[in-house]
């Protein structure tokens, strides 16, 4: 399979030297990472969503959470002395991230934003994560995102 167009993503990547898979599939509004999973035949706990938020103060952050669970924005804005944290407007995501809702990689931002993963993604053996437009992941090592984001490690997952 050939190159997928470039994005700022892909380009972020090949410019750090960082070896990455291409996985396309359909994308479905409002199928998440469940559809994403599916597709590509993956285990959706080694799918990252890239979630843009913001502060109290309106300003942006981004929190990489695996497919399969949910952020505790309480547990969040805690660890990382917030008042409060909310999940943006796809709008205000789109300002912040420079991508669309649906297509949001952390890797290549309009805006440099703070960077929070869960602790857990880093165990994981490779991970899928947007490659900055819809229908379009990217296998990579997870270490990435702290060798090269400067990701902080948080513990924000809502336990079900």
């Amino acid at each position: 399979m050939g190159h997928v167009s470039a994005t700022p993503a892909t380009d972020f990547l090949r410019k750090e030297r960082i070896s990455f898979s291409e996985h396309v599939y359909d994308y479905i509004e409002h199928g998440g990472t469940a559809e994403s999973a599916r597709q590509l035949g993956v285990d959706e706990h080694c799918v990252v969503k890239t979630l843009v938020m913001h502060d109290e103060r309106q300003k942006g952050l981004v929190v990489l959470m695996h497919g399969d669970r949910q952020v505790s924005t309480k547990n969040l804005a805690r660890q990382t002395n917030r008042k409060r944290i909310e999940p943006c407007t796809p709008d205000m995501a789109m300002r912040f991230s420079g991508y669309m809702v649906g297509g949001t990689s952390p890797f290549g931002l309009r805006k440099a934003m703070p960077i929070y993963v869960e602790q857990s993604i880093l165990q994981l053996e490779q991970i899928f994560i947007n490659g900055g437009r819809r229908g379009f992941l990217v296998g990579i090592a997870p270490e990435v995102l702290t060798r090269v984001l400067n990701a902080t490690v948080v513990q924000c997952a809502l336990t079900s």
